[in-house]
């Protein structure tokens, strides 16, 4: 009997391991196949050309690939982003954890879920319609596809992320820490925020790690509310952000052009971003653990 668990422990350890290596597989291949399409484009640009370029004009009689537009609207639409939705999401969480009724946590959680499975392209669809002709209005522009545009919605969508992975990790504090905290006297509201957040930190970034992950990979809803036109970004004209410009783009390059092998590049850019900010946020994480 001993035996026959030991054996079904076994296999399941190496299911497990074998999905861990597909996983590790996975992002093996991508950045592999990313460096070898995307490498020759940036050597026939030049790199400083490339990355630091101001204009983007692959049609043009004399083609121009520089991408510093894309990459600073990128930066400053996810960090608008963050700066608007990380803190609605995070008090949210923190009021269905600790202070909300059951009733009311009920029916926030519900539409937390409800937004978490909207797809892109309706929020997209809803902020072209609704956001902006109201950006344009409130403005006075004359066109409200802009980068504001795309910071509102690129905020809406990263709640649902950031407040269900915050409220999941305050929930798991272990009481006892709140308990102690209340037998020396301190407030419900000193206890949740100095004691069960700071418990829960790890979770609350691991949140917002997963709310900049969804801000910058996002495509569809942003090509619909940002205008998509490669300008030096400014908070209300029209911009186009790193992955936009690969989406909007690759459907009718040429197969094997100095285009296309632009946009495999665009695209390693893109990807490289991520890892950097995932590596700093998991650095510091770490770091604060050590200390």
């Amino acid at each position: 009997m001993k035996s026959k668990k030991q054996l079904i422990e076994n296999i399941i350890h190496g299911v497990f391991l074998i999905l861990g290596l597909i996983t590790v597989a996975c992002v093996l291949v991508i950045t592999i196949y990313l460096l070898v399409a995307g490498i020759p484009a940036i050597n026939k640009i030049g790199f400083m050309k490339f990355m630091f370029g101001t204009k983007w004009a692959p049609t043009a009689s004399e083609p121009a690939y520089g991408i510093l537009p894309f990459i600073l609207t990128s930066v400053y639409g996810t960090s608008g982003a963050i700066i608007l939705g990380v803190p609605v999401g995070f008090f949210t969480s923190v009021y269905l954890a600790k202070f909300a009724s059951p009733k009311m946590k009920k029916i926030v959680e519900t539409a937390v879920s409800l937004l978490a499975g909207i797809p892109s392209v309706v929020y997209g669809l809803v902020g072209m319609i609704v956001l902006v002709p109201a950006v344009r209005k409130v403005f006075n522009l004359p066109d409200g596809a802009s980068l504001f545009a795309a910071i509102i919605i690129l905020a809406i969508m990263i709640l649902p992320s950031i407040i269900k992975v915050s409220m999941t990790s305050l929930e798991a504090v272990p009481p006892e820490y709140e308990e102690g905290s209340f037998a020396l006297g301190a407030t419900p509201v000193e206890t949740y925020f100095r004691v069960s957040v700071t418990a829960a930190k790890s979770g609350i970034v691991a949140a917002i790690v997963l709310g900049v992950g969804r801000a910058i990979g996002e495509a569809m809803a942003v090509i619909m509310v940002s205008g998509n036109v490669a300008n030096m970004p400014s908070l209300f004209q029209s911009v186009r952000f790193l992955t936009t410009a690969v989406s909007s783009e690759m459907s009718y390059v040429s197969a094997g052009s100095l285009h296309q092998q632009a946009l495999f590049s665009i695209a390693l850019v893109l990807f490289f971003f991520i890892m950097l900010i995932n590596a700093c946020l998991n650095f510091f994480l770490k770091r604060d653990k050590t200390n």
